[in-house]
């Protein structure tokens, strides 16, 4: 699970959730948890942020207070809440920018890291860098050199899915991770679509974080082996089909027409039940990966799955 260290500090703050045990006793959530460090909030609230070499100022959407966020502060707080991966304050902007707005943003990012480690002291928690660079080869490369220099358990490729194309996030995928220190994990950050971890895993990318799954949930979007399902459009008013054969959790055969309904009449149900859908199918298309993997046939399993998703409008099978 992943939480956000800009909103976690504003609501319910980092004391309570340290008073209280860390994110894990708060939550009662026994498992890894992974904190942003709030970087993205650069990128997604540029209205309320003022940026500087120290970090930034933000005015908190909740109600116009100020906050600061540093290098320091940002793993400060994620000490606080607690998680086992924790990341480094990075710079993120918008694509398309111009090449000094990219090249800026990327050497603030290394600076920062380098901050960022030197702050970081809790010794149960590990730290990634994040490698900046927009779509730029030269300063990708120089932004994953420059990380691997600093020293970091693991590292994040940050920065995509921020308008440009599934392409040219392949691409730039395919130039950072040579540049990555070997046996690190590599994690793709906001991302994504099926099709998207399928093609980032291919070039060698193991963890992912997306709120896509819970999104699409709440808003009538169900992943399946054959694309996406709308449920809320009229041909499935009489579909008596589960969304996806084969996936085991407790709601899995309730039919489409069922949860069709839920959303028509504005019930809370149906977003909880396609959220749930949607996570148990990420959760089974990755562990069908991690077993592709380890028999040396992923390629195979790439090629079905691709396949499958091109193609909607086939009924679902096994």
């Amino acid at each position: 699970i992943l939480g956000n260290t800009y909103h976690l500090a504003l609501r319910p703050g980092a004391e309570v959730v340290a008073r209280m045990g860390g994110l894990h006793a708060f939550m009662g959530w026994h498992r890894p948890i992974l904190t942003d460090s709030g970087g993205f909030q650069l990128f997604s609230l540029p209205q309320l942020t003022k940026i500087s070499e120290r970090g930034a100022k933000f005015r908190s959407h909740i109600d116009g207070s100020e906050m600061e966020l540093t290098p320091e502060s940002s793993v400060a707080i994620q000490e606080q809440l607690g998680s086992d991966i924790a990341m480094v304050l990075d710079h993120v902007v918008q694509l398309p920018s111009s090449h000094s707005e990219i090249e800026d943003a990327c050497e603030r990012t290394t600076r920062w890291a380098r901050r960022c480690r030197d702050a970081h002291s809790r010794l149960d928690q590990i730290q990634f860098g994040i490698v900046q660079g927009g779509l730029n080869p030269v300063l990708r490369r120089r932004s994953a050199e420059q990380l691997g220099e600093i020293g970091f358990p693991g590292y994040a490729i940050g920065g995509l899915s921020v308008g440009e194309q599934p392409a040219e996030m392949y691409a730039t995928i395919e130039v950072t991770e040579p540049h990555l220190p070997k046996l690190k994990p590599r994690y793709l950050m906001g991302v994504g679509r099926p099709e998207d971890l399928m093609e980032s895993i291919r070039r060698g990318v193991d963890m992912f974080d997306c709120v896509m799954p819970t999104r699409n949930g709440r808003n009538g979007m169900a992943f399946t082996d054959h694309g996406p399902l709308k449920l809320r459009n009229l041909k499935h008013r009489f579909d008596s089909a589960p969304l996806q054969i084969g996936l085991d959790y407790d709601q899995s055969q309730l039919s489409r027409a069922y949860i069709r309904h839920l959303f028509v009449a504005g019930e809370m149900l149906g977003p909880i039940l396609l959220s749930m859908h949607n996570l148990a199918y990420y959760h089974r298309l990755m562990a069908e990966v991690r077993a592709a993997i380890t028999a040396d046939c992923f390629l195979e399993l790439f090629k079905r799955r691709m396949s499958g998703w091109r193609d909607e409008s086939q009924p679902a099978v096994t």
